[in-house]
């Protein structure tokens, strides 16, 4: 009977991260999907009456060089910066998934050639490679997508490799083999499933990387473009500002810290309630 209620308290309270990152996530998500409804003013107004006002009742986080209100800049901005969460791990997270479960099933001449790639790529910083490409492409949210992309996906690949490698060595995939399954439903079937949970817990931690990404892309003048709202723009809008308007970078910078703080419990709520189940 004790066992009986250990586990439903187990499973009816999860950790207190997972709780804690999903309510400040529940909160930007709110503030992407419905900013309209929760910013107090128009993001690109501008009101020449109000030049860089500090905080105030009627502007909390202050305004501008234009008079535009930093909190609903900073609540637009939020729309903008999920997005990039999403659609610059979404991909990679896919399409590296299937690469690293087959290759690790497959092994061979295809494994070999993977090997070679990540030993070439992983002695270049991600973050020069991803500049490069972008600068090479043109700024812009469409083409950082590509360039993280195109080289994010193989990180996901060899987290994956890695676990269907060790899933691969069970008796369970042993059995399947002699029951005459084919390759793919040992693979996606059997040794998918049960060799995903890492890779689902680091695209958590993943996202709260992507979002740091776009503001750096942002703040250096590759990411989202003027007069768009998103974080790193708004802190490069107010670097020349920072001794007399210093809250122009600053709550952006909050916000940033809060959004991958949220992504971060997350990720490591998920990982405990796995641990677990385990």
């Amino acid at each position: 009977m004790s066992a009986t209620i250990a586990a439903r308290r187990r499973f009816v309270l999860p950790p207190w991260s997972l709780l804690g990152g999903a309510a400040i996530l529940l909160v930007l998500l709110a503030c992407a999907v419905v900013p309209e409804y929760i910013a107090p003013y128009s993001p690109t107004n501008f009101d020449f009456r109000s030049l860089l006002q500090p905080p105030t009742l009627a502007h909390p986080f202050g305004t501008d060089n234009f008079g535009r209100d930093i909190l609903s800049r900073t609540i637009w901005a939020s729309s903008v910066d999920l997005q990039i969460a999403i659609f610059a791990t979404l991909f990679p997270a896919i399409f590296g998934t299937l690469v690293g479960s087959v290759l690790g099933y497959v092994g061979g001449w295809p494994d070999a050639i993977f090997r070679r790639i990540v030993d070439v790529l992983i002695t270049i910083p991600f973050l020069v490679l991803v500049i490069v490409i972008v600068a090479v492409l043109g700024p812009g949210l469409g083409n950082m997508y590509i360039a993280v992309s195109a080289v994010n996906w193989i990180i996901y690949a060899r987290l994956m490799r890695g676990e269907v490698l060790a899933q691969a060595s069970r008796d369970y995939a042993a059995a399947g083999r002699v029951m005459g399954y084919g390759p793919i439903r040992i693979i996606f079937r059997h040794l998918l499933p049960n060799a995903v949970a890492p890779v689902l817990v680091y695209w958590m931690t993943d996202m709260a990387l992507e979002i740091l990404l776009g503001s750096s892309l942002g703040y250096l003048g590759l990411g989202a473009q003027p007069p768009t709202a998103e974080w790193g723009v708004l802190i490069a809008d107010g670097k020349n500002f920072m001794t007399t308007a210093w809250w122009m970078s600053i709550f952006p910078g909050i916000a940033i810290v809060l959004a991958g703080t949220g992504f971060s419990l997350l990720g490591d709520g998920l990982a405990s309630m796995l641990r677990r189940g385990r």
